[in-house]
């Protein structure tokens, strides 16, 4: 492993729904740092995915959010983990990336098995834990912990920007670094 490269990477963003996103705690930062993520995102040509889970239920994904998709769709879940949706797993693959750098909610229970999941189909694993949340900060800790001692690998969104711009000097490192000033 060399590290994030952005022409390998898929962003799954779980669950940051209008009823769920208000409940969490350090809300307003998690979905800050999601914005960042979509913005370099966009920038630099990584597919976005977003999960719902019963959005019926829990309402749709920020759309502060989703404006900054790139026009990816949500893909509703009623799973835990988004691997064990019909479809799910397929339209990971269909991005052609290996690496998926997962963040959103809830850090100890969709997050952590949609990130394993992932793990299992045999991606390189990322968790971006300044953009992850739960409704208690202990249950994000031990959800952090637990993802770590499975082999995801813990980032935070400016090592997931700086790592997809490889360089300073360029036009695309100037923009995602506006993204952090």
């Amino acid at each position: 492993m060399s590290g994030l490269d952005a022409e390998a990477s898929v962003l799954v963003v779980v669950d940051l729904q209008e009823k769920l996103v208000p409940a969490i705690e350090h809300n307003q930062a998690v979905v800050e740092r999601t914005a960042i993520l979509l913005k370099a995102a966009g920038i630099l040509s990584v597919p976005v995915l977003f999960t719902e889970h019963f959005p019926e239920k829990i309402g749709a994904t920020l759309p502060s959010l989703t404006e900054l998709g790139g026009g990816a769709t949500a893909f509703r879940k009623e799973h835990f983990d988004a691997c064990d949706e019909p479809g799910f797993a397929e339209v990971v693959a269909g991005t052609g990336r290996r690496q998926a750098v997962v963040c959103g909610t809830e850090a100890h229970v969709c997050v952590l098995q949609t990130a394993l999941g992932l793990k299992g189909l045999d991606y390189e694993t990322y968790c971006v834990e300044d953009a992850s949340g739960s409704r208690k900060e202990r249950d994000r800790k031990i959800g952090m912990r637990r993802l770590a001692l499975e082999g995801v690998i813990p980032v935070s969104s400016e090592m997931v920007v700086f790592e997809w711009a490889e360089r300073g000097g360029t036009n695309m490192f100037k923009a995602v670094h506006a993204l952090i000033k």
